[in-house]
């Protein structure tokens, strides 16, 4: 299977994140686990949304759920290493928003990951996916 990497697009970066690997981040192999690297990367995405007053659980009126989620490894973090996040969110399509994430330690700027996770806002009511509303359009176009 070829692997397609993902591509961080550094023109659309909306927040910076700091992180620390925490002993609990660890797995088997002494190095940040999977699981971890999930949460830490939810962590830094509601900071960058809220940097732009917006919220998961209310983006313009609706939730969002992930669609699907990619993450391509690059280098090992471990305990206690300091990270940064950095977060992207190009313009939204009609509807998903995509956002990327470059996990970078901080002591030597390497990067530890590239993800990428898509967003989709859904009607609690039918728990169908909806438009992005304007609102959210305009908050994130206001990152740029």
């Amino acid at each position: 299977m070829e692997r397609v990497r993902l591509s961080f697009p550094v023109d659309d970066v909306v927040h910076r994140h700091p992180l620390t690997v925490r002993i609990t981040d660890m797995n088997y192999g002494r190095h940040l686990g999977h699981d971890a690297l999930v949460s830490l990367l939810h962590e830094a995405r509601v900071a960058a949304l809220a940097s732009r007053g917006l919220h998961e659980w209310d983006l313009g009126g609706f939730p969002c759920v992930a669609a699907d989620l990619a993450v391509q490894y690059q280098a090992e973090a471990r305990w206690p290493d300091a990270l940064v996040v950095e977060t992207a969110i190009p313009a939204p399509g009609r509807k998903a928003i995509s956002v990327y994430h470059r996990i970078r330690r901080e002591a030597d700027a390497t990067t530890v990951a590239t993800a990428r996770i898509n967003l989709m806002l859904v009607d609690p009511a039918s728990g169908r996916p909806v438009v992005i509303p304007d609102v959210v359009r305009d908050a994130l176009a206001g990152a740029r």
